[in-house]
Protein backbone atom coordinates (compact mmCIF):
# COMPACT_ATOMS: atom_id res chain seq x y z
CA UNK A 1 0.00 0.00 0.00
CA UNK A 2 1.70 3.14 -0.79
CA UNK A 3 0.54 7.03 -1.53
CA UNK A 4 -2.13 6.94 -4.49
CA UNK A 5 -0.96 8.96 -7.78
CA UNK A 6 -1.68 12.36 -7.41
CA UNK A 7 -2.54 12.92 -11.35
CA UNK A 8 -5.55 10.55 -11.24
CA UNK A 9 -8.97 11.77 -10.13
CA UNK A 10 -10.99 10.73 -7.43
CA UNK A 11 -13.48 8.81 -9.20
CA UNK A 12 -10.55 7.24 -11.80
CA UNK A 13 -8.88 5.52 -8.97
CA UNK A 14 -12.40 4.45 -7.19
CA UNK A 15 -12.38 2.44 -10.44
CA UNK A 16 -8.51 1.06 -9.96
CA UNK A 17 -10.04 0.16 -7.07
CA UNK A 18 -13.13 -1.79 -8.44
CA UNK A 19 -10.58 -3.16 -10.47
CA UNK A 20 -8.10 -4.69 -8.16
CA UNK A 21 -11.12 -5.63 -5.64
CA UNK A 22 -12.40 -7.65 -9.00
CA UNK A 23 -9.22 -9.08 -9.24
CA UNK A 24 -8.86 -9.97 -5.56
CA UNK A 25 -12.26 -11.82 -5.24
CA UNK A 26 -12.38 -13.59 -8.15
CA UNK A 27 -8.62 -14.85 -6.97
CA UNK A 28 -9.72 -15.63 -3.37
CA UNK A 29 -12.81 -17.49 -5.18
CA UNK A 30 -10.78 -19.61 -7.48
CA UNK A 31 -8.60 -20.61 -4.31
CA UNK A 32 -11.15 -21.36 -2.35
CA UNK A 33 -13.02 -23.34 -5.04
CA UNK A 34 -10.10 -25.41 -6.12
CA UNK A 35 -8.04 -25.73 -2.70
CA UNK A 36 -11.85 -26.32 -0.36
CA UNK A 37 -13.84 -27.37 -3.05
CA UNK A 38 -13.94 -31.06 -4.81
CA UNK A 39 -10.27 -31.34 -6.43
CA UNK A 40 -7.00 -33.23 -6.10
CA UNK A 41 -5.80 -30.49 -4.58
CA UNK A 42 -7.94 -30.53 -1.56
CA UNK A 43 -7.44 -34.63 -2.19
CA UNK A 44 -4.02 -33.63 -1.68
CA UNK A 45 -4.84 -31.17 1.44
CA UNK A 46 -6.25 -33.47 3.73
CA UNK A 47 -7.41 -30.92 6.96
CA UNK A 48 -8.81 -27.91 7.49
CA UNK A 49 -5.11 -26.23 8.84
CA UNK A 50 -3.61 -27.45 5.67
CA UNK A 51 -6.01 -26.33 3.85
CA UNK A 52 -6.32 -22.85 5.33
CA UNK A 53 -2.29 -22.31 5.22
CA UNK A 54 -2.81 -23.17 1.33
CA UNK A 55 -5.63 -20.04 1.07
CA UNK A 56 -3.68 -18.23 3.31
CA UNK A 57 -0.22 -18.45 1.70
CA UNK A 58 -1.72 -18.28 -1.93
CA UNK A 59 -4.48 -14.96 -1.09
CA UNK A 60 -1.23 -13.55 0.46
CA UNK A 61 1.00 -13.59 -2.67
CA UNK A 62 -2.03 -12.37 -4.56
CA UNK A 63 -2.50 -9.66 -2.35
CA UNK A 64 1.01 -8.59 -2.50
CA UNK A 65 0.77 -8.97 -6.22
CA UNK A 66 -1.69 -6.60 -7.00
CA UNK A 67 -0.21 -3.98 -4.42
CA UNK A 68 3.33 -3.57 -6.61
CA UNK A 69 1.67 -4.31 -9.86
CA UNK A 70 1.46 -1.04 -11.66
CA UNK A 71 -2.19 -0.93 -11.20
CA UNK A 72 -1.76 -1.14 -7.78
CA UNK A 73 0.62 1.35 -7.41
CA UNK A 74 -1.97 3.80 -8.88
CA UNK A 75 -4.67 3.85 -6.41
CA UNK A 76 -2.32 2.94 -3.59
CA UNK A 77 -4.02 -0.71 -3.73
CA UNK A 78 -6.47 -0.77 -0.35
CA UNK A 79 -8.94 -2.87 -1.77
CA UNK A 80 -10.68 -3.00 2.10
CA UNK A 81 -12.60 0.05 2.52
CA UNK A 82 -11.68 -0.33 6.31
CA UNK A 83 -7.82 0.30 4.86
CA UNK A 84 -9.56 3.50 2.97
CA UNK A 85 -10.65 5.05 5.90
CA UNK A 86 -7.84 4.14 8.00
CA UNK A 87 -5.55 5.65 5.41
CA UNK A 88 -7.42 8.48 5.22
CA UNK A 89 -7.12 8.65 8.64
CA UNK A 90 -3.28 8.84 8.28
CA UNK A 91 -3.08 11.53 6.22
CA UNK A 92 -2.19 9.34 2.96
CA UNK A 93 -5.48 9.49 1.25
CA UNK A 94 -7.54 12.58 0.64
CA UNK A 95 -10.93 12.33 2.61
CA UNK A 96 -12.71 12.95 -0.55
CA UNK A 97 -11.74 9.45 -2.10
CA UNK A 98 -12.91 7.29 0.58
CA UNK A 99 -16.51 7.12 -0.57
CA UNK A 100 -14.95 6.10 -4.16
CA UNK A 101 -12.64 3.64 -3.57
CA UNK A 102 -15.64 2.41 -1.31
CA UNK A 103 -17.67 2.17 -3.83
CA UNK A 104 -15.80 0.58 -6.03
CA UNK A 105 -14.29 -2.00 -3.27
CA UNK A 106 -17.65 -3.28 -3.05
CA UNK A 107 -18.77 -3.25 -6.03
CA UNK A 108 -15.59 -5.39 -7.48
CA UNK A 109 -16.55 -7.70 -4.80
CA UNK A 110 -19.50 -8.60 -5.68
CA UNK A 111 -18.31 -8.91 -9.73
CA UNK A 112 -15.20 -11.03 -8.98
CA UNK A 113 -17.00 -13.70 -7.18
CA UNK A 114 -20.29 -13.75 -10.15
CA UNK A 115 -17.51 -13.64 -12.72
CA UNK A 116 -15.44 -16.09 -11.19
CA UNK A 117 -18.85 -18.46 -10.59
CA UNK A 118 -19.16 -18.01 -13.99
CA UNK A 119 -15.43 -19.37 -14.91
CA UNK A 120 -15.40 -22.29 -12.78
CA UNK A 121 -19.39 -23.74 -12.62
CA UNK A 122 -21.85 -24.92 -10.07
CA UNK A 123 -19.00 -25.88 -7.65
CA UNK A 124 -18.01 -22.44 -6.85
CA UNK A 125 -22.02 -21.93 -5.84
CA UNK A 126 -22.13 -25.38 -4.09
CA UNK A 127 -20.97 -26.17 0.03
CA UNK A 128 -18.24 -26.20 1.06
CA UNK A 129 -17.21 -23.35 -1.26
CA UNK A 130 -20.33 -21.09 -1.79
CA UNK A 131 -18.90 -18.42 -3.40
CA UNK A 132 -15.85 -18.28 -0.23
CA UNK A 133 -18.86 -16.61 1.73
CA UNK A 134 -17.55 -16.59 5.01
CA UNK A 135 -19.08 -17.95 8.71
CA UNK A 136 -17.53 -18.05 12.38
CA UNK A 137 -17.59 -21.49 13.47
CA UNK A 138 -20.29 -22.74 15.70
CA UNK A 139 -20.68 -20.59 19.05
CA UNK A 140 -19.43 -17.73 18.37
CA UNK A 141 -21.66 -14.53 19.17
CA UNK A 142 -22.21 -11.92 17.12
CA UNK A 143 -20.80 -9.72 20.18
CA UNK A 144 -17.75 -11.94 20.17
CA UNK A 145 -17.11 -12.00 16.16
CA UNK A 146 -17.31 -8.43 16.05
CA UNK A 147 -14.70 -7.78 18.78
CA UNK A 148 -12.63 -10.34 17.10
CA UNK A 149 -13.10 -9.15 13.81
CA UNK A 150 -12.49 -5.12 15.20
CA UNK A 151 -9.57 -6.15 17.22
CA UNK A 152 -7.86 -7.75 14.05
CA UNK A 153 -8.52 -4.79 11.40
CA UNK A 154 -7.61 -2.54 14.16
CA UNK A 155 -3.72 -4.39 14.42
CA UNK A 156 -3.57 -4.63 10.87
CA UNK A 157 -4.68 -1.02 10.51
CA UNK A 158 -1.89 0.05 13.00
CA UNK A 159 0.64 -2.33 11.39
CA UNK A 160 0.92 -0.06 7.88
CA UNK A 161 0.24 2.98 9.58
CA UNK A 162 3.63 2.21 11.39
CA UNK A 163 5.32 0.72 8.48
CA UNK A 164 4.38 3.89 6.24
CA UNK A 165 5.54 6.21 9.27
CA UNK A 166 9.03 4.97 8.93
CA UNK A 167 10.66 5.30 5.85
CA UNK A 168 13.03 2.00 5.82
CA UNK A 169 10.20 0.11 6.22
CA UNK A 170 7.77 1.44 3.67
CA UNK A 171 9.29 -0.23 0.69
CA UNK A 172 8.42 -3.72 2.53
CA UNK A 173 5.01 -2.54 3.65
CA UNK A 174 3.47 -4.83 0.37
CA UNK A 175 5.18 -8.10 1.93
CA UNK A 176 4.17 -7.39 5.11
CA UNK A 177 0.45 -6.91 4.16
CA UNK A 178 0.81 -10.05 2.69
CA UNK A 179 2.23 -12.13 5.82
CA UNK A 180 -0.80 -10.74 7.97
CA UNK A 181 -3.61 -11.68 5.40
CA UNK A 182 -1.59 -15.12 5.52
CA UNK A 183 -1.81 -15.29 8.99
CA UNK A 184 -5.20 -13.89 9.37
CA UNK A 185 -6.41 -16.46 7.06
CA UNK A 186 -4.55 -19.48 8.83
CA UNK A 187 -4.80 -18.48 12.31
CA UNK A 188 -8.38 -17.36 12.52
CA UNK A 189 -9.87 -19.02 9.34
CA UNK A 190 -11.47 -21.60 10.94
CA UNK A 191 -13.24 -19.42 14.08
CA UNK A 192 -14.05 -16.08 12.71
CA UNK A 193 -13.25 -16.14 9.25
CA UNK A 194 -10.07 -14.00 9.55
CA UNK A 195 -12.13 -11.45 7.08
CA UNK A 196 -11.03 -8.32 8.37
CA UNK A 197 -11.98 -6.80 5.21
CA UNK A 198 -15.76 -5.35 4.00
CA UNK A 199 -15.27 -6.10 0.22
CA UNK A 200 -14.22 -9.31 1.05
CA UNK A 201 -17.44 -10.91 2.61
CA UNK A 202 -19.77 -8.44 1.00
CA UNK A 203 -19.86 -9.89 -2.61
CA UNK A 204 -19.38 -13.27 -1.54
CA UNK A 205 -22.54 -13.26 1.13
CA UNK A 206 -24.84 -11.58 -1.28
CA UNK A 207 -23.76 -14.26 -3.73
CA UNK A 208 -24.26 -17.09 -1.51
CA UNK A 209 -27.53 -15.35 0.07
CA UNK A 210 -25.64 -15.85 3.19
CA UNK A 211 -26.51 -11.74 4.92
CA UNK A 212 -26.73 -13.20 8.60
CA UNK A 213 -23.52 -12.14 10.11
CA UNK A 214 -22.86 -9.82 6.77
CA UNK A 215 -23.28 -6.33 9.01
CA UNK A 216 -20.64 -8.10 11.31
CA UNK A 217 -18.26 -8.32 8.77
CA UNK A 218 -19.09 -4.84 7.29
CA UNK A 219 -18.93 -2.74 10.23
CA UNK A 220 -16.24 -3.80 12.41
CA UNK A 221 -13.30 -3.66 10.53
CA UNK A 222 -14.87 -0.16 9.92
CA UNK A 223 -14.82 0.72 13.73
CA UNK A 224 -10.66 -1.09 13.84
CA UNK A 225 -10.34 0.45 11.50
CA UNK A 226 -10.70 4.17 13.04
CA UNK A 227 -9.12 3.29 16.49
CA UNK A 228 -6.23 2.75 14.58
CA UNK A 229 -4.93 5.99 13.87
CA UNK A 230 -5.62 7.18 17.49
CA UNK A 231 -3.18 3.82 18.57
CA UNK A 232 -0.51 5.08 16.50
CA UNK A 233 -0.37 8.66 17.88
CA UNK A 234 -0.66 7.39 21.29
CA UNK A 235 1.82 5.39 20.42
CA UNK A 236 4.39 7.97 18.73
CA UNK A 237 3.21 9.87 21.72
CA UNK A 238 4.20 7.32 24.34
CA UNK A 239 7.90 6.92 22.54
CA UNK A 240 8.74 10.85 22.02
CA UNK A 241 8.22 11.45 25.77
CA UNK A 242 10.23 8.36 26.42
CA UNK A 243 13.10 9.59 24.38
CA UNK A 244 12.47 12.70 25.77
CA UNK A 245 13.05 11.20 29.16
CA UNK A 246 16.37 9.23 28.31
CA UNK A 247 18.02 12.34 26.87
CA UNK A 248 20.12 13.40 29.30
CA UNK A 249 19.98 16.80 30.58
CA UNK A 250 21.02 19.88 29.06
CA UNK A 251 24.41 21.34 31.13
CA UNK A 252 23.50 24.42 33.21
CA UNK A 253 25.16 27.51 31.69
CA UNK A 254 27.41 29.74 33.79
CA UNK A 255 26.23 32.86 34.54
CA UNK A 256 28.72 35.75 32.37
CA UNK A 257 31.01 37.61 34.72
CA UNK A 258 29.59 41.26 34.85
CA UNK A 259 32.77 43.03 33.98
CA UNK A 260 31.32 46.38 34.93
CA UNK A 261 31.26 45.98 38.65
CA UNK A 262 34.95 45.55 39.20
CA UNK A 263 36.31 47.13 41.98
CA UNK A 264 38.15 50.72 40.42
CA UNK A 265 42.21 50.40 41.30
Amino acid sequence: MSTPDAPCSTLRLGAVELTLTFLLLFGVTTIVRWVIGPSAVSDALAGTRLQLLAVGVSVGVLVTALIISPLGKRSGAHMNPAISLAMWRFGVLPGRAVVPYAMGQLTGSLLGVLAARGVWGSATSAPPVAYAALQPAPGWSPTGLFLAETSCTAAIALLVGLFLSVRRLTRITPYMVGVVVCLAITLLGASTGGSANPARQFGPALAAGQPGFLWVYLLAPVLGAALAPVARDLLFARLTALRERRRPPRPARSAAPDRGSGVDR
